[in-house]
């Protein structure tokens, strides 16, 4: 299976569901792009990574020409008392030109390291919109899941309610024991006390939804299956070795920290540049005392030359310098490995869980049917008196443990299956088949500001683009209307 392919059959079965999602309901699509353009985290690294775009005009300014100007008014209120031909107020204006030619290869690499840290910054904003997908998918699993477990066991207090009725008619006639029917009353309150917490923790991932999305969750479709999942771990490590955005980021950061050291070096070596100046006096008719009209009120000057600094001694500071940028490259490069490992690690434990989870949702099916079966055998038997009320009682718990561990399994597979998909670097916006009208390519920003020169061209004040969630109505366990899947 190619890279390729897994890419075209997740695009393929995304589209198959929007087609046959009821548009009435929410989909898992439909909050991942919600997300995608409104959620806080995400719209904050956007604006670091645009920071971090500015880097590369910051560090090419310096190779620049630069251009100053200087004006002053000067009014002098004591002359020396022998000085018959001093001026009584001065208006100077000045200019300097500076253009720096050499400087020992740091503007050049100075220049590379923030276009590496750009990619680096560019590949850790890929991961952030990994994460966040990742957490709305685990979100949005959770509330399904949830809803299915607050929906079996609402269905268990009924079903213990018509037990409870039954078994206390039973007494009445001495068919039972008193034993029996505090066993049924015990059950019962365990059953009412489990349902209230299965409402709350409902409740709680509906919360944990509005927080990522931005919007309370409405009924939730099912989601659609990942397809073109790897065949192999080891298939998987070498995907995540080419995309993880984590590693990618590393790898840039390394690359930067490597020109760092001929930024630092480039301190020991001769700088030349080229300058001109310019100035202009005017005394304005008090200059020359008395005499004013016979001496020239104004005057201009003008300069120009090439500079060359070599440095010979300084403290050894250079030095330290370079020899900092190189244990701070050294570091880098071990923490390109360090990400390699923790990618490794990550891919092959996603794919360890995705396998165990579907395992489970194999077995937890057969142990549905199978409890299914007891109980249906149990309350039959009890009929002709072979069972009693505690062995009915312990064959429904049995079967509601069932079905709830295989809802929890099957939201544990799919949340475990999109993980290894994140950890493979193929969980992205341009994996999920969004609309490409609402992608956000940082690419565009880069391109917009790494030519700019102009210093008094500024952006837009800032203003936020996430949604705020103060007036989201308070989540509850009520599940009206909804249907629980087991």
């Amino acid at each position: 299976m190619t890279r390729f392919a897994g890419r075209a059959g997740l695009l393929a079965s995304a589209t198959l569901f929007i087609a046959t999602a009821p548009a009435h309901a929410d989909t898992l699509r439909d909050a991942l792009i919600l997300a995608y353009q409104t959620n806080p985290s995400l719209q904050a690294a956007r604006a670091q990574q645009r920071g971090v775009d500015e880097n590369v005009p910051i560090a090419r300014a310096s190779g620049l020409p630069s251009v100053s100007t200087d004006a002053a008014y000067t009014e002098f209120l004591k002359q020396s008392a022998t000085s018959f031909t001093a001026p009584e107020r001065l208006i100077t204006a000045g200019a300097d030109l500076g253009v720096p030619v050499y400087s020992g290869g740091a503007v050049k690499n100075r220049v590379k390291a923030a276009k590496f840290r750009v990619e680096a910054g560019q590949a850790s904003l890929r991961g952030s919109e990994s994460e966040t997908f990742t957490a709305v998918v685990a979100a949005y699993m959770d509330v399904i899941q949830n809803e299915a477990i607050v929906g079996l066991n609402r269905k268990n207090v009924d079903v213990l309610q018509v037990n409870l009725q039954a078994t206390s008619d039973r007494f009445e006639i001495g068919d039972v024991t008193r034993t029996d029917v505090a066993q049924s009353q015990s059950r019962l309150a365990v059953a009412q006390s489990d349902a209230r917490a299965a409402e709350a923790n409902l409740a709680t991932a509906r919360e944990a939804y509005i927080q990522l999305v931005g919007k309370a969750p409405e009924t939730l479709e099912a989601p659609p299956p990942l397809p073109n999942l790897p065949a192999s771990p080891e298939e998987a490590v070498e995907i995540a070795l080419d995309s993880n955005p984590n590693l990618i980021a590393a790898r840039e950061q390394a690359k930067a920290a490597n020109k760092d050291i001929d930024v630092a070096g480039a301190g020991r070596l001769p700088r030349v540049s080229l300058y001109a100046s310019g100035t202009y006096n005017n005394y304005l008719d008090t200059l020359g005392g008395v005499n004013h009209n016979l001496v020239a009120q104004t005057d201009t000057s003008a300069q120009a030359g090439a500079q060359i600094t070599i440095p010979i001694f300084q403290g050894g500071l250079p030095a330290a310098q370079r020899r900092q940028a190189q244990a701070q490259a050294s570091a880098a490069l071990e923490n390109e490995i360090a990400a390699e490992r923790g990618v490794i690690a990550q891919v092959r434990s996603a794919y360890s869980s995705w396998i165990a989870a579907n395992d489970v949702i194999r077995s937890s099916k057969v142990a549905v049917d199978a409890a299914a079966l007891s109980l249906e055998g149990v309350r039959a038997e009890n009929s002709v008196g072979n069972r009693t009320i505690l062995d009915i009682l312990n064959a429904e718990q049995e079967s509601l443990n069932a079905q709830v561990r295989l809802v929890t399994a099957r939201r544990n597979a799919y949340v475990a299956g999109f993980n290894l998909l994140a950890a493979m670097g193929k969980a992205e916006a341009r994996d999920l088949n969004l609309d490409s009208d609402i992608l956000y390519d940082p690419e565009v920003n880069y391109e917009r500001v790494r030519g700019k020169i102009f210093d008094w061209e500024n952006d837009p004040a800032p203003v936020a683009k996430s949604t705020r969630t103060i007036d989201s109505p308070v989540q509850e366990g009520d599940i009206s209307g909804q249907q629980a899947t087991p």
